[in-house]
C-alpha cells in the first residue's frame, strides 16, 4: 500500500508570509531615509511587515507540530518562515528595548534653561524628571575650553561635516560681542531626522559649548539625541586636546635688562 506524504499548507503558508514580511521590512527603510515616504506610510507598512512577520512565525509553529504529527513534507519552508519572521521582528524588539531603557523624550540639551536655537525642530520635549534624564547620558554636559572661540567654532564645524550632518546655518562667532551658532540635520538608520544646534560663546573665561538635538516629529527619541550630543562632545574634547598639543606655547617673556649699576657714593 503506498502512503501519500502531502507539504503542509502551514508550512507553505509560513514562508509565504516571511518572504512577503522581509521586504516590506527593508524597503520602507530605504524610501524613509531618502525622503520617499512619509513618516505615517512608513509606520503603516512596517506595522504590516510586523504582522506578516508575526503571522510567519505562527504558521511555522503549527506546521512543525502537525509535521510531527503526520510526518508530511515542510519543515525546510517551515524553518525558513520561522527564520524570516524572527529576523524582521529583530529591530522592532531592539527598539522596544530601547524605548524602555531611556526617558520619554524628545529631544536632548546640555542647556535646559537657555535652549540653543534650533531654527526647524519644534521644542522639545526635555522630560520632568531631569535627574533621571541626566543620569542617562552623564557626559552630555556643557563644555567650557581655553581656547577662542574661532577656533572651537572651526572644530566643531569640521566635526559636523564628518558627521555627514546636513548644515542649515553657519554664523561664526564675533569674539565676546555675539555667539557662534550651527545648525544641522542628521539622519538616523530608520529615517528619522533629528536638528542638532551648537551655541559657542567667548567670555574672559574662556569658550563654552552648548548643544540641543531634537527630532522634528515630537516622539520618544529611542535616547538617540543623548547619545549623538555625547558622541559629538567627545570627540569635540579629543580635538581641542590635539590643539592644544600641537600649538606651540607662547614665548616666554624676554627678560629685562640688568639695571646700570649705581655710582659709588661720594666719601668711598
Amino acid at each position: 500500500m503506498r502512503i501519500l506524504i502531502r507539504t503542509s499548507h502551514f508550512a507553505i503558508w509560513a514562508r509565504r508570509f516571511g518572504e512577503v514580511a522581509l521586504p516590506l521590512a527593508i524597503i520602507p527603510v530605504l524610501l524613509h531615509r531618502e525622503r520617499l515616504v512619509s513618516t505615517d506610510a512608513f509606520l503603516a507598512a512596517e506595522a504590516i511587515a510586523i504582522a506578516a512577520a508575526l503571522a510567519a512565525i505562527a504558521c511555522a509553529m503549527i506546521a512543525f507540530v502537525r509535521l510531527w504529527i503526520s510526518g508530511d513534507k515542510g519543515w525546510s519552508r517551515a524553518t525558513a518562515g520561522l527564520l524570516l519572521g524572527a529576523l524582521c521582528l529583530l529591530p522592532p524588539a531592539y527598539l522596544g528595548w530601547e524605548m524602555v531603557r531611556y526617558p520619554d523624550v524628545s529631544g536632548f540639551s546640555t542647556d535646559r534653561l537657555i535652549l540653543p536655537t534650533l531654527v526647524v525642530a519644534p521644542v522639545p520635549r526635555l522630560g520632568s524628571d531631569r535627574a533621571a534624564v541626566e543620569a542617562a547620558f552623564p557626559n552630555a554636559r556643557s563644555r567650557r575650553y581655553t581656547v577662542d572661540a574661532a577656533r572651537i567654532f572651526a572644530l566643531a564645524l569640521e566635526q559636523v561635516t564628518t558627521s555627514g550632518w546636513d548644515v542649515r546655518r553657519s554664523v561664526p562667532p564675533a569674539g565676546t560681542s555675539a555667539p557662534g551658532q550651527i545648525n544641522a540635520i542628521a539622519t538616523r538608520l530608520l529615517g528619522w531626522q533629528d536638528e542638532v544646534s551648537i551655541r559657542i560663546v567667548e567670555d574672559q573665561r574662556g569658550t563654552e559649548v552648548d548643544m540641543a538635538s531634537a527630532g522634528l516629529h515630537p516622539i520618544h527619541d529611542l535616547g538617540e539625541n543623548g547619545k549623538r550630543i555625547e558622541a559629538f562632545l567627545a570627540a569635540l574634547d579629543d580635538a581641542v586636546t590635539r590643539l592644544m598639543r600641537e600649538t606651540p606655547s607662547a614665548p616666554a617673556e624676554p627678560a629685562s635688562e640688568t639695571a646700570p649699576a649705581q655710582p659709588p657714593a661720594v666719601g668711598e
